[in-house]
């Protein structure tokens, strides 16, 4: 909602249109309501999590359980966690992949987009027609693996950014902003003597930050999050990111390597442990949220709708 001064060092509201009613207290109050019920809902399951992951055994053993109120903070779990063992590699080929994946993925998205957003490029129309086909039609999941163990990708790590590396949604987001931009800055450029990668270098891109932030943002999360991949195409342990670390840890209850006889012999709660590595694995998304989450309106709305 933007902001109107009304005098020096006052802020006002703008004004409300002519059709709309003013809000009643009623409404005012049932709509914080609802927001900070969400928020709750929202905010307590991670509370317990983080709590639970700072507790020492005995506070757990305590509880029965989850921790909901905290009795001494611990860092223990993250300590044992970061030092050198399974999660910490884990962690690294996560921190890794989703780099390599976010970069390669932006650029091989931002050609393709700005290509097919220019109306004289060569076969756009038919490109356009092939890589909307593949959001309807897809060779499926046997096909998919033979041609990656074809090509020699298996206990690679290729393989984690490869086979998902483009996602034709974003490329359509990306495709509808650069429309979007006044063809005329374009043909100015292109009269000062400027190509097509310079064009799309110092004018494109620039103006395109917006959309830019969020489709990256789309990319690293789910770099980050992903781990059907790795658990298809990977057999080394030591290669596993740090969602499969998780799944092995939370779901079939199997300790990390280094971690097992610590927890074995008390001095570490397992509990902890799980919800230790589920705060690692929630944090990087949980930090660069909010940093895009300005450019969530304007990149995915005017990306989406022109074109």
């Amino acid at each position: 909602m933007s902001v109107v001064i009304d005098k020096p060092g006052r802020f006002a509201a703008p004004p409300r249109p002519v059709w709309e009613e003013p809000p009643s207290k009623v409404g005012l109050a049932s709509k914080g309501l609802v927001l900070g019920i969400a928020c709750l809902a929202i905010l307590f399951p991670l509370w317990i999590v983080v709590v639970t992951s700072l507790s020492s055994r005995k506070t757990i053993d305590e509880a029965g359980g989850l921790v909901m109120v905290p009795k001494g903070i611990t860092f223990v779990a993250y300590q044992e966690l970061l030092s050198g063992g399974q999660v910490t590699r884990a962690a690294i080929i996560s921190v890794l992949v989703t780099a390599v994946g976010t970069a390669f993925s932006m650029t091989v998205s931002v050609l393709c987009a700005y290509g097919l957003s220019r109306s004289g490029s060569l076969g756009h129309r038919w490109i356009l027609m092939v890589l909307l086909a593949t959001m309807f039609f897809s060779a499926g999941l046997i096909p998919t693996y033979l041609l990656v163990q074809t090509l020699g990708l298996t206990d690679s790590y290729l393989a984690l950014i490869l086979p998902s590396a483009i996602s034709v949604f974003n490329i359509l987001v990306l495709r509808g902003f650069f429309m979007g931009i006044s063809s005329e800055l374009t043909d100015s450029a292109r009269i000062d003597g400027a190509g097509d990668f310079r064009i799309l270098w110092q004018i494109v891109m620039p103006l395109s930050r917006a959309v830019i932030a969020v489709i990256t943002l789309f990319y690293a999360v789910g770099y980050w999050s992903a781990w059907f991949n790795a658990s298809l195409y990977l057999n080394d342990q030591d290669m596993m990111p740090l969602q499969n670390v998780m799944i092995q840890l939370v779901q079939k209850q199997e300790a990390p390597v280094g971690l097992g006889q610590a927890i074995k012999t008390g001095q570490l709660s397992g509990l902890a442990v799980q919800m230790a590595v589920m705060v690692m694995a929630l944090l990087p998304v949980a930090v660069l949220s909010p940093f895009v989450q300005r450019h969530f309106k304007k990149g995915m709305l005017t990306g989406a709708v022109k074109g």
